[in-house]
């Protein structure tokens, strides 16, 4: 059984950084490919972020890009997104999700495992 937990999120002023993580275990994770998604109040899920496992460069919704970015440490069986500049529209909860195909998805439903959610709220 996969188990994924997140961590890191909390209230920041707009401008502000926060960093996530999500902790994997259940699966080899160095063959996991990991993908970042949030869900805004009264909005569909929405993709954000992934890493494959292999080559291991990141993919990041345009909305994100240059603000935010995604991580991975093998070692510790965990992945990390930097998200700097934040801005109100950022506010959501944030999910980290897995799958074991090696090519990245920005479909949420070709992931079978997820955590249960990060909020992150971020003030104007």
């Amino acid at each position: 059984q996969v188990l994924l937990v997140e961590s890191g999120g909390g209230l920041v002023q707009a401008g502000g950084s926060l960093r996530l993580s999500c902790a994997a275990s259940g699966r080899t994770f160095s063959r996991s490919t990991m993908g970042w998604f949030r869900q805004a109040p009264g909005k569909e899920r929405e993709f954000v972020a992934a890493i494959s496992w292999s080559p291991g460069t990141p993919y990041y919704i345009e909305s994100v890009k240059g603000r935010f970015a995604m991580s991975r440490d093998n070692a510790k069986n965990t992945v990390y997104l930097q998200m700097d500049n934040l801005k109100p529209d950022d506010t959501a909860v944030y999910y980290c999700a897995s799958r074991t195909d090696w090519r990245i998805s920005d479909k949420g439903g070709s992931y079978d495992a997820w955590g249960q959610g990060t909020q992150v709220t971020v003030s104007s």
